[in-house]
């Protein structure tokens, strides 16, 4: 049911006469057989999605998927770039079909149903973004953003999610997310989940932000304390 869960979303983004109601943040609840209560988040920006399930309560990490997407009629066709249940899905095809309302998204024949979060807003930050360079000792080291090995950071208005993996290999290197807030500057994630260590759950990182020429300059320092200073830049 989780593979269903994210790969179906995607197609919500253009559902509909306006495309952009369905851009933002949306959210499930699911129960596991021994009682656990899951939360499935799924952003959805301009062409990319991503949708993550973790534990509700401890924000244990239990997988990720997303990918671009395109519509036609009202079928989403999703090509997926990353899959942590099943990587071998990677590189290929899916589409939905789907019934969307202003607050709802609910899966043709299906019983799963989302509530909306927020609709890209206020955040500052809202778009699909790749990690494009970084500047050490004062020098701009640039990364060639169409090569396999991708680091993306996908953001509605109050939701983060930034997801490391090689559409190559259709191996998964990493992911955290959560809630987050631009203001005056300033860049504050609250982590939720992260794969590689639930420990860093319920912290809050803040960070300086300044966009320039459309790309993000992110500078602070990291969760492990190392100081960073990263250049993003959206997707086309």
């Amino acid at each position: 049911m989780k593979i269903i869960i994210g790969l179906v979303i995607c197609i919500l983004i253009s559902f509909g006469t306006e495309a952009q109601s369905i851009i933002g943040a949306w959210e499930t609840y699911t129960m596991t057989k021994t009682g656990d209560q899951l939360k499935t988040v799924v952003i959805f920006t301009d062409g990319y999605k991503v949708a993550t399930t973790y534990d509700a309560t401890t924000g244990k990490f239990i997988q990720t998927n997303g990918g671009s997407w395109t519509l036609e009629g009202d079928m989403v066709t999703e090509r997926i770039e990353f899959h942590t249940e099943n990587p071998a899905l990677v590189g290929t095809e899916i589409s939905f079909k789907v019934a969307v309302t202003d607050n709802n998204i609910e899966i043709v024949d299906n019983d799963l149903k989302f509530t909306r979060i927020d609709d890209g807003e206020p955040g500052q930050l809202q778009g699909a973004w790749l990690m494009s360079g970084r500047v050490r000792n004062g020098e701009t080291q640039t990364r060639d953003t169409s090569k396999p090995r991708k680091t993306m950071k996908i953001l509605s208005g109050t939701r983060f999610q930034w997801i490391a993996y090689n559409t190559e290999t259709k191996q998964f290197l990493g992911t955290g997310g959560g809630t987050y807030t631009t203001e005056n500057g300033n860049y504050t994630e609250n982590i939720e989940f992260f794969s590689k260590d639930d420990s860093r759950v319920g912290a809050s990182l803040k960070f300086n932000y300044k966009l320039t020429d459309g790309d993000w300059n992110h500078t602070g320092f990291s969760s492990k304390g190392d100081p960073l200073n990263e250049i993003w830049s959206l997707r086309e």
